[in-house]
């Protein structure tokens, strides 16, 4: 009996020496990570990996800094005062483009989960994108993948960019109040706002890419939506604390695959409810579709954003991106144990 109980305490040991030992091996044990809109469903992986401790599981201690939108906190990983991003992918194509090697780490969500919605005194008259022409449209900033998305749209129906105006409304409880006061007279946004504005009657919704019907729909495939990135240097110089930044994420992903809404619910704060349990939870369930199942971006999806952005943005016409620059898969497939 006591050789067993020795046995059991030298693997015990054994587990907390490897852990103190991962910690040891990791360049960088203290990150900043910046994020355009936490509360979104679109970050939720982010949430979920910061309640559920898989962040100091790996041996890290991450702060992070929440901007208004994408476009910020990519301004913060170029400026350094960030070290890396929870972001949309297509900002890796567009910085790749301009010369700065940012490169993707692991696909967080494989459906973009944006929504176009009009406000409802102006959906009557909406037949197609080709109506947005002289909008005051909200999306989360300037800049961000909810612009980029609206302008996609606009695009495939003859429009250019400048045809509209974009309002940087956030991705919190200031969507809503820019639809309720006339502000603006389309959202392009995320949920848990967008299911509100849809169950308040609020705005009628033309455009969801919250699943895989209504993403095929508009891109005719799959197009990959939030990622971890960072730039090259850093991965370069940290390859631990990237993998063990990447192991917390796919462990996050594991644990949403099977999660219900309302577990959902009772890990994130209850600020993130908008005082309304039972509407976030089906916020939760309309969005669930889009969150990566293995978080590996497939090419595919790599030329898709890549051709959405094309079709907007003239810098990007003239630019030779190599796609395979934007995703670095071999964190991801360590750890899945491929």
């Amino acid at each position: 009996m006591t050789s067993i109980k020795l046995v059991i305490s030298a693997l015990a040991l054994a587990v907390v020496l490897a852990g103190a030992a991962q910690a040891q091996t990791l360049e960088k044990q203290q990150l900043t990570r910046g994020v355009g809109g936490k509360t979104a469903l679109y970050y939720l992986s982010l949430t979920i990996a910061e309640r559920l401790g898989y962040f100091k599981e790996q041996g890290l201690d991450v702060s992070i800094n929440d901007f208004r939108g994408g476009a910020q906190s990519l301004q913060a990983l170029v400026g350094g005062s960030a070290d890396v991003v929870t972001g949309a992918y297509e900002h890796t194509i567009r910085m790749q483009a301009k010369g700065q090697d940012v490169r993707a780490l692991i696909e967080l969500g494989r459906f973009p989960g944006i929504v176009l919605g009009l406000r409802k005194e102006r959906a009557a008259a909406y037949k197609s994108a080709a109506d947005l022409k002289g909008m005051k449209i909200g999306v989360s900033a300037p800049g961000s993948s909810t612009n980029f998305f609206v302008m996609y749209l606009m695009a495939k129906a003859g429009l250019k960019p400048a045809d509209a105006a974009y309002i940087g409304v956030g991705i919190g409880p200031s969507v809503i109040a820019a639809i309720k006061r006339g502000d603006i007279d389309a959202v392009s946004n995320l949920d848990p706002m967008m299911t509100k504005l849809e169950m308040d009657g609020d705005i009628k919704v033309v455009a969801d890419t919250r699943t895989e019907e209504g993403t095929r729909a508009i891109f005719g495939g799959s197009n990959p939506a939030a990622v971890l990135y960072a730039r090259q240097d850093f991965i370069s110089r940290n390859p631990n604390t990237t993998q063990a930044l990447v192991n917390a994420f796919y462990k996050t992903l594991k644990w949403l695959e099977r999660a219900s809404p309302e577990q959902v619910a009772a890990t994130v704060p209850e600020e993130y409810w908008l005082g309304d349990k039972a509407l976030y939870m089906a916020a939760v369930k309309a969005s669930k579709p889009a969150y990566s199942l293995d978080g590996v971006i497939p090419a595919a999806g790599m030329r898709s954003a890549n051709d959405m952005l094309i079709a907007f943005d003239e810098e990007l016409k003239g630019a030779n991106v190599d796609l395979a620059r934007t995703f670095d898969d071999r964190f991801v497939k360590k750890a899945a144990g491929l």
